[in-house]
């Protein structure tokens, strides 16, 4: 008896000392094949995700939906503007390390140039247009707008260089922004605001955007200074499309601005001059090669994208002086 339960004990013993062993491979396989899942989804992750996200937006046709008869044309554009690159096409300057927006410099760049001139328009838009005189007081709402269009592109809802507590991200920034250009525009259009349609306020904001430019065309000169000719200049990329973007707001702008002051423009027989600087705009505005080439300006096989669009925004430019020169008569 003793041996028969020593027989039939055995099996039992040895099967409880296997059953880990059939048991565990395949787990252990299983979770392998999860983690080799899991690394090739992150692997696919920013690649996908920065091909999804990125939207380099310089349609020359893009206008605002509808603008009332006494409201600004050029306010309507920077306002819609701000909706379509912050909420439509989605802001990525501040994106976080976890979305793939970070990875991605061509976007931000062009969306903080877009931004850069719209800040300049609404400084105008409060020192010279907004206001009847330089005495007068300057409106609020564009007070408000040109403050916050001032705000850094790049700050999250945390700042951690400044303080551990959230903060106002870019987007809300420039979300209020919008609000107060609305709120300038619904007032301009009931009567209750200011918009001086005079010739001296014309070639003011004008002049302004000429010196912009001129800034802008600095930083082109002096990169290819001391840059030109080297093929792995990861510098030139983002100078291209942040100035591409101030292009692209201008231009945009200047056609709204052609629309507002039309009964000037009529007057000092400008359209054929303005037609022409809208045509140079949008040329400058619309060069977009698949990789920005900081190559010699004489270079025979290597471009040099840097001063190809050099020459197109002096060309833009010069035809804004040209108008100016004309106001000034």
């Amino acid at each position: 008896m003793q041996d028969d339960f020593l027989l039939d004990d055995q099996p039992k013993r040895r099967f409880r000392l296997s059953a880990p062993w059939r048991f565990g491979r395949p787990r252990w396989r299983t979770l392998g094949f999860l983690a080799l899942l899991l690394l090739a989804l992150l692997l696919l992750y920013y690649p996908i995700g920065m091909v999804w996200v990125h939207e380099i937006d310089d349609d020359p046709a893009f206008a605002p939906a509808e603008v009332a008869p006494e409201a600004s044309h050029a306010i309507a554009t920077a306002a819609a503007l701000i909706t379509r690159e912050v909420d439509e096409n989605h802001w990525t300057a501040n994106d976080p390390f976890f979305l793939p927006g970070a990875a991605l410099d061509n976007m931000p760049n062009f969306q903080q140039g877009i931004i850069a001139a719209l800040s300049r328009f609404a400084v105008e838009m409060t020192d010279q247009i907004g206001r009847t005189r330089g005495s007068s007081r300057a409106d609020a709402d564009l007070e408000k707008a040109a403050g916050l269009l001032k705000y850094p592109g790049d700050v999250w809802i945390f700042d951690l260089s400044t303080s551990w507590a959230p903060t106002a991200s870019s987007e809300t920034q420039y979300r209020a922004a919008q609000r107060a250009l609305i709120s300038y525009n619904q007032r301009l259009a009931a009567g209750n605001a200011v918009f001086e349609r005079r010739s001296d306020n014309l070639l003011a904001t004008l002049d302004r955007m000429a010196a912009d430019l001129g800034s802008a065309s600095a930083v082109l000169d002096q990169h290819l200074a001391q840059n030109a000719g080297g093929i792995l200049d990861f510098r030139a990329d983002d100078i291209f499309y942040n100035i591409k973007g101030r292009l692209y707001a201008y231009g945009l702008l200047l056609r709204g601005i052609g629309v507002d002051y039309q009964s000037v423009i009529a007057e000092r027989e400008l359209q054929a001059a303005w037609d022409q600087m809208m045509d140079s705009f949008e040329q400058a505005s619309t060069l977009q090669p698949l990789v920005v080439v900081n190559g010699e300006p004489d270079a025979q096989f290597v471009p040099s994208h840097l001063a190809s669009q050099g020459f197109f925004l002096l060309r833009a430019r010069t035809q804004l002086r040209e108008i100016s020169n004309i106001l000034l008569k």
